[in-house]
């Protein structure tokens, strides 16, 4: 018979290692919308890390001998219920995220727009891929 203390040992542990996935996540969003490129590098390194761990603690949860026994006990249940509701937040902040970050490119993108018509508002062109770019031919010469 599996010891019930190491089984919930590992299930604690995934529990804090999505925690601070979920904090990371959040974290992320900040600097999303400040635009802080450091900050974002930092925390994809660290949300990589976390991720590794959740995988490596689910494969021993997973090799464990007696899991379909455990799967029938109500404990064993609740425990993973709970950590299915925060792998389910991770999944829901990792969609704003997403979202905040698709966004945050229309508006640049929008910016480069009217930038480059008031920049040459003759000479707007657009590229084969239907991006506006600044036709600088003939600008250079003079007879």
């Amino acid at each position: 018979m599996i010891d019930p203390s190491l089984i919930l040992s590992l299930l604690n542990k995934q529990q804090e290692h999505l925690l601070v996935l979920l904090s990371l996540l959040k974290s992320e969003l900040t600097a999303i919308s400040s635009r802080d490129v450091e900050k974002l590098d930092q925390g994809c390194l660290l949300k990589v890390q976390q991720l590794e761990l959740i995988q490596q603690l689910d494969q021993q949860i997973s090799e464990l001998p007696q899991l379909a026994e455990l799967k029938n006990q109500s404990w064993f249940s609740d425990a993973v219920s709970q950590l299915d509701q925060l792998l389910e937040q991770c999944k829901e902040q990792n969609e704003v995220n997403r979202q905040s970050v698709e966004q945050s490119q229309l508006v640049v993108e929008r910016f480069k727009h009217e930038i480059l018509q008031n920049r040459g508002k003759a000479g707007l062109t657009y590229t084969a891929k239907g991006k506006p770019a600044v036709d600088s031919i003939g600008k250079g010469i003079k007879a």
